[in-house]
């Protein structure tokens, strides 16, 4: 019987995991506490309303999980302004990751920052008002993790229980500790209007071309200049960085600075960096192939409407949201196609498939 397929991206997520576990039981405890203590807690209980989903009612040891996880596209911290933009800006990627009660399967469920929705009142008493054709990130831009929170459990009936909130102040940082990061750029990339550009080959990506690469929006066919391409993007970005991290576990000198940075671009309201790290063994325990990721189905707006340009969810997506809520797995016929088995090295890929990650700017 052949072995199921591992995806690798979180694979690679488990051995940092493990790292930190590794650290925190090793008798390194001034290590673990200067990690943990890089963490930003804050906590948004009072900006949930009263008005939650229900938790789902299970017997046994252990219940769902539903972790937030958001990175934000904030360009205030020093040497973020890299594409021209700056500012406080919106979520740059919303993902919601369901474990499943008994641990079988866990679903990361990726929402596009262009999705237009119908935003709720959120933020302490309500002062920040909701309303309808709202894009999907102004939730993060007006009040931050609290209100994406309200606005994911309106949306989509799924009780939240933690968050996980990323930053691009210590991005460069974590690039620099592993001595830059490989990615492989099909042809190259100028991006006149944020002033990026990029020479194509495979190459270590330095810490300013690494965040101009995640950054890369308006470049490429205009079919292509869009959030999902950018979305598609940094998932090839972060596999690549979590797997070179995973490679340098047992080097201290650049594990543990990488470690640094990245603890420091954590905001959270987990209580300590163990809870973190016993998520992200709870997902290899889980086991790879029952790991599914993808983007809740959705569709662009026709070129004559108001909202020409964005997306709206797809009717599946009420299904897939009701399923996660009761904690039942999602028929495959959900996700077929959405699911990416191995992000870092596509094998079997039709020659469209390889265009269009061409024009992403993407190698195959």
């Amino acid at each position: 019987m052949a072995e199921p397929r591992r995806h690798p991206r979180l694979r690679r997520l488990t051995y940092v995991g493990l790292a930190l576990v590794l650290i925190a039981g090793a008798g390194l405890g001034y290590l673990y506490l200067h990690l943990n203590g890089n963490l930003d807690r804050r906590e948004v209980g009072k900006e949930l309303g009263a008005d939650r989903p229900d938790a789902v009612a299970v017997e046994g040891p252990k219940k769902p999980v539903n972790i937030l996880v958001m990175a934000s596209d904030d360009r205030s911290c020093e040497g973020c302004g890299i594409d021209g933009e700056a500012g406080m800006g919106g979520s740059d990627t919303t993902i919601l990751l369901h474990l499943s009660a008994d641990r079988s399967r866990a679903y990361a469920v990726s929402i596009p920052r262009d999705s237009i929705v119908t935003r709720p009142d959120c933020g302490a008493d309500d002062q920040i008002a909701g309303g309808t054709g709202q894009m999907w990130n102004e939730a993060f831009r007006l009040g931050g993790e609290g209100c994406t929170w309200r606005q994911v459990e309106a949306l989509t009936g799924v009780r939240i229980d933690n968050y996980v909130t990323f930053n691009f102040g210590s991005f460069k940082s974590m690039v620099a500790a592993l001595d830059g990061v490989p990615v492989c750029i099909p042809q190259d990339i100028d991006d006149d209007t944020a002033n990026i550009h990029l020479k194509a080959g495979t190459r270590e990506l330095n810490p300013d071309e690494s965040l101009q690469y995640v950054r890369l929006r308006y470049w490429g066919p205009i079919e292509k200049r869009n959030d999902l391409s950018r979305i598609r993007r940094q998932q090839e970005f972060i596999a690549a960085m979590l797997n070179k991290a995973s490679h340098n576990v047992a080097r201290p000198d650049r594990i543990l600075p990488f470690l640094d940075a990245a603890t420091e671009s954590i905001a959270t309201d987990f209580d300590n960096l163990r809870e973190l790290a016993g998520l992200a063994m709870d997902v290899r325990k889980i086991g790879m192939d029952q790991v599914r990721l993808f983007t809740i189905p959705n569709e662009y707006f026709p070129s004559d409407s108001e909202f020409a340009g964005k997306v709206r969810w797809k009717p599946a997506a009420d299904e897939i949201w009701e399923r996660i809520a009761a904690d039942e797995a999602i028929p495959t016929h959900l996700i077929r196609g959405s699911v990416t088995a191995d992000p870092d090295r596509p094998k079997n890929l039709t020659p469209e498939e390889k265009q269009d990650r061409a024009e992403m700017g993407i190698c195959s």
